[in-house]
């Protein structure tokens, strides 16, 4: 596996935090990886910039912090803005449809995929509040780096009690969209 470093990005409320928390119990608890996870919210804990890091190994971590993440997932136009442009050559930005055109220049090698979450979570789930869950299941997808299954696992154990169903819809909702196939542009995208 080596290190994979993932950047989950929106405003505060949208529940990334939690997000990465699961990704990052999924990797450790239920897959014996080394994991770190750190997150970043302003003092407007509803509606400011927030952000969570996972980093996952299947060696020792020496530095907490994303530097250059493999993944940067945006939900936010302003989380594209700050968030997506120290992308890794290479690696991949997944932006929710409704971001527009806030990202900045990326590396050619960068890949941008666009996909329904806030959408999907309005219209086919009925609650806008699970958009998380759908973009975890989406970069649990396209990254095939945690198990979906340690991700439903680590996902049971931390939504609030009587979501449950939602959520495991969500979440299967996000797998779906990344096996879906034409949902992808390269970047630099203007």
């Amino acid at each position: 596996m080596s290190k994979f470093e993932y950047r989950l990005a929106g405003s505060g409320g949208q529940g990334l935090i939690l997000a990465g928390i699961i990704l990052a119990e999924a990797a450790g608890v239920h897959e014996g990886a080394y994991v770190v996870q750190t997150q970043s919210y302003g003092p407007e804990s509803r509606g400011g910039a927030s952000r969570a890091e996972v980093i996952v190994s299947d060696q020792t971590i020496d530095y907490p912090k994303v530097t250059r993440p493999d993944v940067v997932l945006c939900l936010t136009a302003e989380a594209c803005r700050r968030y997506a442009g120290d992308v890794a050559s290479g690696g991949l930005v997944v932006v929710d449809e409704e971001v527009g055109k806030a990202l900045p220049s990326l590396e050619e090698s960068v890949k941008v995929i666009r996909l329904p979450f806030l959408r999907t979570a309005r219209e086919e789930l009925g609650r806008e509040i699970v958009a998380n869950i759908v973009a975890l299941g989406a970069i649990v997808g396209l990254t095939d780096r945690v198990s979906p299954e340690a991700v439903e696992k680590a996902l049971l154990g931390r939504v609030p009690k009587g979501t449950t169903e939602l959520n495991q819809r969500a979440f299967a909702h996000g797998l779906q969209m990344a096996r879906g196939g034409d949902c992808c542009e390269s970047a630099p995208v203007t």
